[in-house]
């Protein structure tokens, strides 16, 4: 009898032990981060483009949750990643608001809170804070702000092709913000890649951490691609002839004429030339613009297919989310939201953003309230067991029931907005920064730096000013900015 009691003692004990350690289990975590998506070509969204083909995201929209009214911080890419990265509007503590925002020592990242709770963390793509680029000794670089590892750029952007030391070497000018080219940075070195393309690259990188991971932790990777950002045009032949548009000549010092006030020779003369409605004309913009998205669908396919091939997929969270709206210079498509990125009109800070995990997100659901990027650093914390006490995160859990009332403001240069319920009150004004935008690009019903009043759930498009009619709202959100701003920016 005592035998007896003492093997189901020990039974008890063991079921317990094995309870706990699923309980304590922590998911793998995979944040994909893509670049100037328009919100009408994320196939998940019922409105997508039709010519748009994408079918490798649209799983993301089948096994998760898929976001209507997904806002960044910001509608261009430095502010908006600081954004997500801290789960704070980067405002807070860069007073120009502009494109240079950087990474306070102070403010705390999603990395490190993951890293202290036993995650490896890996970062592979572009990292651009807007400040201390191509550096690697300063908090903006990745290794400084919580992650293990990191093999990308710090910049803008960086050309698709040109990756390695050989043209690195007879360009006048391989270290611009944007114009871009050479070898990739790799923790403290660089590694050169002679042949490959971008994307490619990124994705290449990213399935070989994920199969050589240390198994005895959770992962978090961030594979933050370049695509579908400026230079549109560079992509694999297969795509181009796809969709019915020509190679361009890839970069090289001694076939390049002076472009603009750009030097002859210079890659910056290259870039500019190639990134402006122009020589690139509007129609044809579109087309290499899909071919770049096509392109980058087929290697998140990769990414997510080896999840499955590992076992990994359904204990891995995938979150997806545009790092703004879409560019009026590169051909993507917004509708049906007014303006795209450089612009605090919806259609540059309401992007496409998905979240995926089995058992615990709802597959093919549809979230039409609106939330924030800033969210997504406190979901994954809770999802990690991370209790956050900085009262300062502006995000929210979107494990928890979402808030329909709540408070987003916004600060792009001397524009600004806040929505709070249905209403959105903003003194935006158009950028387009370089040239005229394309054929799809929505333009403003007023476009000067009055206050504007619009009610985003009824009218995305914001193509009713309600200003007039309702000038009581109109000082009970500019209160409300004020109010936030007064208390919250320049605390750091």
């Amino acid at each position: 009898m005592k035998k007896i009691i003492y093997l189901t003692f020990i039974v008890f004990l063991i079921s317990c032990k094995k309870e706990k350690i699923e309980e304590e289990k922590k998911p793998n975590i995979l944040f994909i981060v893509v670049d100037d998506q328009g919100y009408s070509d994320f196939t998940p969204f019922k409105i997508n483009d039709k010519y748009v083909v994408t079918p490798n995201i649209a799983r993301l929209g089948e096994k998760g949750k898929v976001f209507t009214q997904a806002y960044v911080t910001a509608p261009v890419c430095s502010p908006s990643r600081a954004g997500f990265l801290t789960g704070k509007n980067q405002f807070r503590w860069d007073k120009p608001a502009s494109w240079g925002p950087g990474l306070p020592d102070n403010v705390k990242t999603l990395p490190e809170y993951l890293k202290e709770v036993g995650y490896a963390t890996a970062k592979i793509g572009k990292n651009d804070l807007g400040r201390n680029f191509h550096k690697n000794d300063v908090r903006e670089y990745p290794t400084k702000h919580g992650f293990d590892e990191f093999l990308g750029f710090s910049a803008h952007a960086h050309d698709y092709w040109l990756n390695s030391q050989k043209i690195k070497d007879i360009t006048p000018d391989p270290y611009g913000t944007s114009a871009l080219l050479g070898p990739l940075m790799h923790n403290d070195e660089e590694k050169s890649y002679d042949e490959g393309y971008l994307t490619d690259i990124f994705s290449d990188e990213a399935i070989t951490y994920i199969k050589k991971r240390d198994t005895t932790k959770p992962f978090f990777l961030m594979l933050s691609y370049s695509a579908v950002h400026h230079l549109i045009h560079e992509v694999p032949k297969k795509y181009l002839d796809k969709f019915g548009v020509k190679e361009i000549p890839n970069y090289h010092p001694d076939s390049l004429i002076a472009y603009g006030n750009k030097k002859a020779g210079t890659y910056a003369a290259y870039y500019d030339k190639y990134s402006r409605v122009g020589d690139l004309k509007s129609q044809d913009l579109r087309k290499y613009y899909l071919a770049n998205l096509n392109s980058l669908d087929d290697n998140i396919g990769r990414v997510l297919n080896v999840l499955s091939e590992e076992k990994i997929d359904k204990e891995t969270i995938i979150v997806f989310i545009s790092d703004n709206g879409g560019s009026p210079l590169t051909g993507s498509n917004n509708r049906p939201l007014t303006g795209g990125k450089y612009s605090l009109w919806e259609g540059g800070i309401r992007v496409p953003m998905a979240i995926v995990w089995d058992e615990k997100v709802t597959p093919n659901s549809i979230q039409n309230d609106y939330v924030s990027a800033t969210d997504i650093l406190p979901t994954l914390a809770e999802a990690a067991g991370i209790k956050l006490k900085d009262s300062t995160i502006d995000g929210r859990s979107l494990l928890s029931k979402i808030d329909k009332n709540r408070l987003l403001v916004w600060k792009w240069q001397k524009n600004w907005a806040v929505r709070k319920g249905d209403w959105k009150l903003t003194n935006a004004k158009e950028n387009h920064w370089k040239s005229e935008p394309t054929e799809f690009y929505i333009a403003p019903i007023v476009d000067n730096k009055e206050l504007k009043l619009f009610n985003v759930n009824t009218d995305a498009g914001e193509r009713e000013d309600l200003a007039a009619k309702y000038p009581e709202k109109v000082q009970e959100l500019k209160k409300l900015y004020d109010d936030w701003y007064e208390a919250n920016q320049g605390k750091y």
